[in-house]
């Protein structure tokens, strides 16, 4: 490797290329900055690579599978044969495109890409090294945006049979059998669309619940259709050990005193994700960390040292790729010495089990500790015509507001599309919107986005479609 002695200077520089990293890129480009972005994987980081798009066209495809093979809808007769080879192709092809789309932003908004390794050497430089040499690169500004990795469990570490979410969504066949560790919105993705495959899928969780996180109602109509594909789930259930073998692996887990086993093709780890910040340097320049390997960051996403910041998987909160994006402009606006900071009150969540579930704002609960008495309204998929024609009539929307002055607070739906459908929801609370505003608004007749009109409607005492209280 040839290493070179002369320091180039950069006006911003963004570590990591992902949806944080490469959206902060072109916003302070817009904002009439020289960037440079430094990578030392693929542009587009792990979403587009090995997380939220891959794993989306597999859902999307098993979904397809399921349709094909079950004949459930009424006069319609098909069948089905898998091809599960095809289907990765596919999937890759979704993912070129992606990040064939990145690359053509990034050169199109003139910012100058660096495929390797970067480390710091001081608060303005770093060390970046490719394959072939290493150079010094002097900034003014930087925006770390390295992202995360899968979290390896010491008692059961990755290897041929114990795989992470990376393996799991590049496997070459579908696997027989598959254990899950961890019943987050990963594991119940990924288990639920193998399980539309054909495999015979085990949820190992450590709470009282799959999808802790989310509200008792919305993960109990999740878990009825995991049991439809045959998918067991343990809850309150502890991995202890694993064995493994050339074609299998058998996992050892507590519920309360009893050990019980399970074997199975694979072992699928979703236990959640380890920030990638110990092998940047950081302990080097004086950057403040907090637990568990985040870095500590203000409203602005500015760190201690003041001209670098922070976004993303690597900073407290949810580790969501829209997150990374919103803090990614936030940081780019802040160093263009914009009046920008991060307000978290409308991040949505969303997870793309069957049915799918989404949220945005505050839960029922959170909200009655704010505001004390709150008004809930909650609007049935089965009375909704458009949803009843679709044949998916399971779920619900649900929308919670303080009821001293009507303004709308949290969001939540379960069923087809509600990843879409909260979209709406998020703009309302951004707004401040009442439930008033959104009972007002005139919406399309057969739609699904009728069901927020109504909930409104009902949270307000004023339903149509459904019998008042």
């Amino acid at each position: 490797m040839v290493v070179g002695e002369l320091t180039e200077d950069i006006d911003v520089l963004v570590i990591g290329g992902g949806p944080g990293g490469y959206v902060a890129a072109i916003r302070a480009a817009q904002l009439g900055k020289q960037v440079t972005v430094v990578d030392k994987a693929q542009l587009g980081g792990v979403c587009l690579n090995r997380g939220c798009i891959p794993s989306k066209a597999l859902i999307s495809a098993a979904h397809h599978y399921e349709a094909a093979r079950e004949e459930t809808f009424p006069g319609i007769e098909t069948t089905a044969k898998l091809d599960f080879a095809k289907v990765q192709v596919w999937k890759q092809s979704v993912v070129d495109k992606m990040t064939g789309g990145v690359k053509t932003l990034l050169k199109g908004n003139k910012v100058n890409v660096i495929s390797g390794e970067a480390f710091f050497t001081k608060p303005d430089e770093v060390r970046i090294m490719t394959e072939v040499e290493a150079h010094n690169y002097r900034f003014k500004n930087c925006i770390i945006a390295t992202g995360s990795r899968p979290i390896e469990l010491r008692s059961i570490p990755f290897g041929k049979r114990v795989i992470s979410s990376t393996e799991a969504l590049s496997l070459n066949e579908v696997p027989k059998s598959l254990i899950v560790i961890g019943g987050g919105y990963i594991g119940v993705e990924l288990g639920q669309a193998y399980a539309k495959f054909g495999s015979k899928v085990t949820i190992i969780e450590g709470t009282e619940s799959i999808l802790p996180t989310f509200e008792a109602q919305l993960s109990r109509l999740v878990l009825r259709n995991l049991k439809k594909y045959d998918v067991t789930v343990h809850t309150k259930a502890m991995a202890q050990s694993v064995s493994q073998t050339d074609s299998e692996a058998t996992l050892t887990f507590t519920v309360g005193d009893k050990e019980e086993t399970v074997t199975a093709d694979y072992v699928l780890v979703t236990v959640g994700r380890k920030p990638n910040t110990d092998e940047l340097g950081l302990d080097t320049i004086g950057v403040e960390m907090a637990e568990k390997g985040l870095i500590k960051v203000d409203n602005q996403g500015r760190t201690n040292v003041p001209n670098i910041f922070a976004i993303g998987d690597i900073v407290p909160g949810a580790a969501l790729a829209h997150k990374a994006s919103y803090e990614g402009k936030v940081a780019a606006e802040v160093i263009a010495e914009h009046p920008s900071v991060v307000d978290y009150r409308c991040i949505p969540a969303v997870v793309f089990s069957d049915p799918e579930i989404s949220m945005v704002g505050l839960t029922e609960e959170e909200a009655k500790t704010e505001y004390g008495d709150v008004a809930v309204g909650r609007f049935s998929y089965a009375a909704n015509g458009r949803a009843v024609a679709l044949g998916a009539d399971a779920g619900f929307v649900k929308l919670v507001a303080d009821k001293k002055s009507g303004l709308l607070v949290g969001a939540q739906v379960i069923g087809i599309e509600a990843s879409n459908l909260i979209a709406e929801l998020g703009l309302a609370i951004e707004m401040g919107a009442t439930l008033e505003d959104v009972a007002l608004t005139i919406h399309a007749h057969p739609t699904l986005g009728e069901m927020v009109m109504e909930a409104a409607e009902v949270a307000l005492g004023t339903p149509i479609h459904v019998l008042a209280r």
